[in-house]
């Protein structure tokens, strides 16, 4: 008990960095690098630090830090349409890459992806004083607005494409069509169909491209696209007349929503699968496993990305130079959608 204080104890103090330092067995400005510049801190020395900060619950103060570095410890985002598991996903992905490397994430949501929407959420990012920018940017009109940015900003894509003006991180949309494809070839169908994305998306773009081209290497005809807008509904649009074409007996849709509905147009007709048409997806969306038939799919490693985002992003305000691009690649997951034709 504290005299004065009327019968009640007197709340402990927030840890402070001197708290830190002790705890850890290294000088408070080691606890400053080992937060604020960890490359000049040995590995273990910044272990020892952090395990110190997580067990006291200390938390930097924002303004002594940017003091000392010239930083505020925030990340800006500009994320478009989050309603789909795809952005969904990597902006989660990159909130977890970001909480690792002990940064705070400013997010700009964007309703529409074009050069002026792009400009006018990164100048309400740099308002907010974050130290760099990672644009999520999957449709091709983005391409412009990543061209006309703030030379001094440091600005990283995902999605985004080849953009000349800033380094990328992208899934290899391509090169998991294009193991879609074959491992349907493989199974023995003659060829295969596809449902698209919108074409103004990088990704439906690169997965288009994969499937035709893994058709054309098998010396196969690439039957006509069915266009999707990613949801289940235009799956089932689609589904519907690929159901109604007995010559049908693969096809690969350009995500798992689209498969979804896929699938309920086939069973409505009667067309079984994968006895009689086998289905491949793209995403590896949560559900994939517990649909009927659990979804053969592509899945892509959104994790991967957001920790290539940020690390990149990271680079760049240390000084680092910018590589052009930098590529994760799918993974195809085989389940019971997907099987050999009937003879």
């Amino acid at each position: 008990m504290t005299a004065g204080s009327g019968g009640r104890e007197r709340a402990a103090r927030p840890p402070v960095l001197s708290d830190v330092a002790a705890l850890a067995g290294v000088s408070m400005m080691t606890v400053s690098r080992a937060l604020n510049d960890p490359a000049r801190v040995h590995p273990d020395t910044r272990a020892r630090v952090l395990a110190a900060v997580r067990k006291l619950g200390y938390r930097p103060n924002s303004a002594a830090r940017r003091l000392v570095t010239g930083r505020s410890g925030a990340l800006g985002v500009v994320s478009f349409d989050t309603t789909l598991y795809g952005p969904a996903s990597t902006l989660h992905a990159i909130e977890q890459a970001a909480r690792r490397r002990d940064y705070v994430l400013n997010i700009a949501s964007l309703d529409t992806l074009n050069r002026l929407s792009i400009e006018d959420a990164v100048d309400r990012l740099r308002a907010q004083s974050v130290d760099g920018v990672i644009v999520v940017a999957p449709h091709e009109s983005a391409a412009e607005g990543l061209n006309h940015l703030p030379a001094e900003l440091p600005v990283v894509a995902v999605d985004a494409g080849d953009s000349p003006s800033v380094p990328v991180v992208m899934v290899d949309q391509y090169g998991g069509a294009v193991r879609a494809t074959r491992h349907l070839l493989s199974l023995g169908h003659e060829t295969v169909w596809h449902i698209t994305g919108p074409d103004d998306w990088v990704d439906a773009r690169g997965r288009a491209e994969g499937w035709k081209a893994a058709l054309e290497a098998a010396g196969r005809q690439a039957p006509e696209p069915l266009a999707g807008d990613w949801t289940a509904r235009s799956g089932y649009r689609a589904g519907r007349r690929l159901a109604a074409d007995p010559a049908v007996t693969a096809v690969f849709a350009a995500n798992d929503q689209m498969a979804l509905g896929l699938l309920r147009a086939l069973r409505e007709a009667g067309r079984r699968v994968p006895e009689d048409v086998s289905v491949v997806g793209f995403d590896d969306i949560p559900e994939a496993a517990y649909l009927w038939p659990p979804l053969t799919t592509v899945r892509q490693d959104f994790h991967e990305v957001g920790a290539q985002a940020v690390d990149l992003l990271l680079s760049r305000l240390a000084g680092a130079p910018a590589p052009g691009a930098r590529t994760v690649e799918p993974e195809l997951i085989v389940r019971e959608s997907a099987t050999p034709p009937r003879s």
